[in-house]
């Protein structure tokens, strides 16, 4: 089995980032994309290029038919979604798998079994990996809801199964406000992804957000890449990104990046997986699993020298992990700020005409962009239009070498979240790497009263 060709089934600057490591390879690619997108970067680079819709996420990236029939018409042999839009949807997976095409992502079933809130925590217990004090499972009758806060102690969290992005999501601070709160959560999470099954758990105070880059060959063997602290968010949204945690020591990163392979391997995981968990005084709470790539791998790529998408194609292409654990040496420090087309503290979407475009350069930065001056962002998708990654030897020498590169970058014509960026990495806190994901969100709303 050798992969020859890739159809690319996303956009923006991950469609471009799978393309480049595919042509390092020497692997043909192809790219998809709505008529909105007719001009991005990674469909003028790639090989061949398939318009599957109109902009409508729904109608053109969501659109199983026409992304399989365009990977028919193309003699595709395999298909990378990167993140978002088809990465964590199982049952594309089965039928692009159906079609004799090797799927870039983990089994189905893993996907299948970690999409699903409840049954990731149950799995992710049986595993052996720490768990949030919370619920044995949905929720339903209110009564019980009462028991099991009561037992766990408030203030507890109530989230929707299905949920992500913050939605279907309350905290109840108390016994007499569960109910009123709880129904608003449900009808949230049923707007939003048709079904309000709920779970509760305990509500952590002032936890960090760290997560756990993991590889499994799907055969029983897995290693861990170390963590990422994404504690800096904003609406549960990830905002910056740092590896390795400044708060986490080498003795814990080994310890619990062990606890994290090895469930992996017990599992038969196949691919590239996140493992997320809330960190407070020591002590880790899984939270959830993504099943593919995450925004923020290159922090990763940064500390250990690999290629992730590359491994990604590998594994799928059959072949071993291409390192052990014990080859694997996390030197230095890196930091990602995600640029996004929007005003900078209102946070008001800015798509748009780029009239001028200058990433930053020089050694150890590297800009993950399909930008370029004269590009028209398009309205109908994530904001997200850059990555600026930044590498030190140490975690002083990164935030001096990322604020003179955020200084150098320019893009024009539209608003971004440069200024956000430049203005958050002169702050103590963030200096000290002293800060939870409740900093940013309490950040800005002293900023916005002043």
């Amino acid at each position: 089995m050798a992969i020859n060709r890739i159809l690319i089934a996303n956009r923006g600057e991950i469609a471009l980032r799978i393309h480049r490591a595919a042509h390092e390879m020497g692997i043909e690619t192809v790219a998809v994309h709505s008529t909105a997108d007719a001009e991005a970067m990674h469909v003028r680079l790639a090989d061949h290029a398939v318009c599957i819709g109109p902009p409508a996420a729904a109608d053109s990236y969501l659109n199983t038919a026409a992304i399989i029939s365009a990977a028919e018409v193309t003699g595709a042999d395999a298909i990378h979604p990167g993140y978002g839009f088809m990465s964590e949807n199982a049952q594309f997976a089965e039928i692009v798998e159906a079609h004799g095409i090797t799927w870039i992502g983990p089994k189905p079933e893993h996907i299948r079994t970690m999409g699903d809130k409840v049954q990731a925590k149950k799995t992710a217990g049986a595993l052996g990996l720490p768990l949030v004090p919370g619920s044995d499972g949905a929720v339903s009758d209110f009564d019980e809801m009462k028991r099991v806060a009561a037992e766990i102690g408030y203030p507890v969290l109530a989230k929707a199964a299905a949920g992500g992005g913050g939605r279907g999501m309350k905290v109840i601070p108390s016994e007499d406000q569960m109910e009123p709160l709880v129904k608003q959560a449900m009808s949230e999470a049923k707007a939003a992804f048709g079904d309000d099954t709920m779970y509760l758990e305990k509500y952590l105070g002032n936890p960090r957000h760290i997560e756990f880059q993991v590889f499994g060959d799907g055969n029983g063997n897995a290693i861990h890449l170390g963590e990422r602290d994404c504690s800096l968010q904003r609406r549960h949204q990830k905002v910056l990104e740092e590896a390795p945690s400044p708060v986490i020591t080498p003795e814990e990163r080994d310890r619990m990046g062990g606890i994290v392979a090895k469930a992996m391997a017990d599992m038969g995981y196949r691919g590239a997986g996140t493992i997320e968990f809330l960190w407070e005084d020591g002590k880790f709470y899984f939270i959830e699993m993504n099943t593919r790539l995450q925004v923020e791998h290159p922090v990763t790529e940064a500390i250990t020298g690999m290629d992730l998408v590359r491994e990604q194609i590998r594994i799928a292409d059959g072949k071993p992990l291409s390192v052990t654990q014990e080859d694997l040496r996390f030197t230095g420090h890196a930091i990602e700020c995600r640029i996004n087309a929007e005003d900078p503290f209102t946070f008001a979407p800015s798509p748009g005409k780029v009239t001028a475009y200058h990433p930053a350069g020089g050694m150890h930065v590297r800009v993950d962009s399909g930008l370029y001056a004269g590009y028209s962002i398009p309205p109908y998708y994530d904001s997200m239009i850059a990555k600026l990654i930044v590498y030190g030897r140490t975690r002083e020498g990164c935030i001096m070498r990322l604020k003179r590169a955020l200084e150098e970058m320019v893009v024009e014509g539209v608003k971004t979240s440069i200024p956000l960026h430049a203005e958050l990495i002169r702050q103590p806190d963030i200096l000290s790497g002293d800060y939870s994901i409740k900093w940013l969100e309490d950040y800005l709303a002293k900023r916005n009263a002043e």
